[in-house]
């Protein structure tokens, strides 16, 4: 039997067929990058307690999305944080800390790394170009930017590669790490693009499903 992996989603208005309406929904990249890699992808919604179901999965994708109450953190927001959804949130972080109780595999993208850094005690930078004077994290709106990303040995490893220029699109970042990360991959310009908790516990602030890569869905699923 295929591993099932849980993938967790939006919930936004969508547009379909003849309908508007409220929708829990993902990027179907995601589902087909877990499908390709081997594993049997389930989309987790913001509703109910998803976290009662971690003992049912063999592995758990925390997606991108919007930006972190940051309250959460103890911080004010800045102007340019927005989309927070705080359902999302709330159900987001009691998945995460359930499935790292339970030793599960984890692959955090974008929000997602935000979401464990935080989860794990860690905080954020609420607007990048604040820090690093530049814009090309997430260059317009739905545009992906392209920006090297210099890997640490173990994602090294797994790429065969020590540097990749990987579809970003990211205002936020890290700024304390949360309690065991470690950095796994930096961007030139300093900011934190990948941290590890353990193994089979990464997450990146790029977006692979946008590469089509499977590379980091293929170790979740297999190590």
């Amino acid at each position: 039997m295929r591993p099932v992996i849980g993938i967790t989603c939006y919930v936004e208005d969508a547009r379909f067929n003849a309908w508007n309406l409220p929708a829990a929904l993902l990027p179907f990249t995601y589902v087909d990058l877990v499908a390709r890699a081997g594993g049997q992808p389930v989309i987790l919604p913001p509703a109910g307690e998803p976290e009662e179901v971690v003992g049912r999965l063999d592995g758990l994708v925390i997606a991108g999305g919007g930006d972190i109450d940051p309250a959460r953190y103890g911080a004010a927001p800045h102007p340019a944080t927005g989309f927070i959804r705080k359902f999302r949130d709330e159900s987001e972080f009691a998945l995460t800390q359930a499935a790292l109780d339970a030793g599960l595999p984890i692959l955090g993208i974008c929000r997602g790394m935000e979401v464990l850094n935080v989860v794990l005690g860690g905080t954020l930078h609420q607007h990048l170009p604040d820090l690093i004077g530049h814009t090309d994290h997430a260059p317009a709106p739905a545009t992906y930017g392209r920006v090297a990303v210099r890997l640490g040995p173990e994602l090294a490893d797994l790429y065969g590669v020590s540097e990749i220029v990987p579809a970003h699109y990211h205002h936020q970042a890290i700024d304390r790490l949360g309690a065991g990360l470690t950095v796994a991959a930096t961007a030139p310009d300093g900011t934190v693009e990948a941290v590890k908790l353990r193994e089979r516990v990464h997450a990146v602030q790029w977006h692979p499903e946008a590469d089509d890569s499977d590379v980091l869905f293929r170790h979740l699923i297999t190590g």
